[in-house]
This record gives structure tokens, sequence and C-alpha cells, in this order.
């Protein structure tokens, strides 16, 4: 494959996981400076590492959520926790990995990422955070 198909692969892998309007959005705010990233990260992120056969989209969605809580990266992460849906991933499976990430990222950084996380799930379904239980302590 050549750069260009990769660079179109990488467009179509992107627009299928972030929404046209994302990639609208992004491709609108190309300058001088930042173009040449813009066809970096569409080549490389999405035509070479989102496009291998070896993970689904929905684990990669998994995989980026946690590592986006590990490196405190909020925008990236609220962007990924929007796009998660696309690739099939549950409210549940989101709760599961910041849960995860509690552990080994720490409170702090699973704290801030449930807000952000609540914060989309309520813009997609506002009655997604309708039923609410507390201090339920397990063994």
């Amino acid at each position: 494959m050549d750069e260009r198909e990769r660079y179109e692969q990488g467009q179509a892998v992107r627009r299928a996981v972030l929404g046209d309007a994302h990639v609208e959005s992004a491709l609108a705010r190309r300058t001088d400076l930042n173009d040449p990233f813009q066809v970096l990260l569409t080549r490389y992120a999405w035509g070479e590492i989102w496009s291998r056969p070896g993970l689904s989209r929905h684990t990669r969605s998994l995989l980026t959520i946690a590592m986006l809580v590990a490196l405190n990266r909020p925008e990236e992460l609220r962007l990924h926790l929007r796009a998660a849906a696309n690739n099939g991933v549950t409210r549940e499976e989101i709760k599961e990995v910041l849960l995860q990430a509690a552990i080994y990222c720490g409170l702090p950084a699973a704290n801030a990422a449930f807000q952000l996380a609540a914060e989309e799930i309520s813009a997609e379904d506002p009655t997604a955070n309708a039923t609410k239980t507390h201090g339920s302590i397990q063994p």
C-alpha cells in the first residue's frame, strides 16, 4: 500500500470511528502549520494502526480509553468516549475500563475520567444516569 492509499484508508477508518462531523471539523481547521501532522495522524494512527487485523475496533476503543486516562488527556478521552459507541462499546464496558484504570492509573485520573464519561453519556442519552445506586459494599 502506498502512502496515498494508506491516507485514504485512514480517512475511512477515522470517519467510521469518530464520525463524519468530527473529521470534517478537523479538516476545516487545517493550516500550513498543522496540515503535515493531520496527514501523519491519518496515515499512521488510522491507516496503519486502527486498520490492522490483530485487534477489533471494539478492543482498540477500550485500550485507547484506558491509555488516555493514564496519560491524562481529557479532550482526547472525551472524543474517544463518544466514539466508542461507534465500535460497539457499551456503558458497562466503559465503566469496567475506568474501574481498572482507577487501580493502575490512580484514583484522581479515574475520578476525572468518570466525570467526563458521565457528561458524555448524559449528552448522548439524558436518561442514562437516571438510575443511581449509593454505597453498595460487596465482599
